[in-house]
């Protein structure tokens, strides 16, 4: 996915370009598993050596779930704006200008629209409510930590964790609270 930068003429320029399935596998690391995504781009030459580049990423790209690992359809929705400048090499040191040599006659968009894309992933991404594989939800379960129940632990702060159940306190909570008690009375 390449855009013939040196020969565009001043104006505005759409170009429009389709990402599927095989550009995402070949991102090395990436969680995306499939994928359609339309990319329409605006390029503006404003002046000599200066662009104006506009994303409008639009489609669907498939993820894993979180909790279950099922794939899961993520809806992509962005746009991405860029200034690209003529100069004497290469600097991307700055959110959203892009300097490179003047002796580039193309510049690659894979990696602009690759993570334009990554990026509408959230940090946590799970299923709706109800839609979760039961059959890994159970093994999950199975599998958790003793004295693991989903609900309680997200819900109970952690200092009310330091006693058990006959109220003494934890060993491992004690061993550190000598240490904050002893920094204290240092002072």
């Amino acid at each position: 996915m390449k855009l013939s930068i040196s020969s565009l003429p001043f104006g505005k320029q759409e170009f429009n370009y389709h990402v599927d399935g095989e550009f995402f596998n070949e991102i090395e690391a990436s969680e995306v598993r499939s994928g359609s995504v339309d990319v329409a781009l605006t390029v503006t030459h404003t002046q000599e050596g200066i662009y104006e580049l506009d994303f409008v990423c639009n489609g669907v790209i498939s993820i894993p779930c979180d909790r279950c690992l099922d794939d899961m359809d993520h809806q992509v929705d962005d746009t991405y704006h860029l200034t690209v400048k003529m100069g004497d090499a290469l600097d991307d040191s700055q959110d959203g200008v892009l300097v490179i040599p003047s002796s580039w006659r193309t510049l690659d968009l894979a990696p602009i629209v690759r993570d334009t894309v990554l990026l509408t992933i959230p940090m946590m991404h799970v299923h709706a409510p109800g839609e979760c594989n039961e059959e890994m939800l159970g093994r999950l379960e199975e599998h958790a930590a003793s004295g693991y129940n989903s609900d309680e632990d997200f819900e109970t702060p952690p200092s009310d964790n330091m006693e058990n159940a006959e109220g003494d306190i934890d060993p491992r909570w004690e061993a550190l609270k000598q240490l904050v008690d002893n920094k204290n009375n240092k002072k």
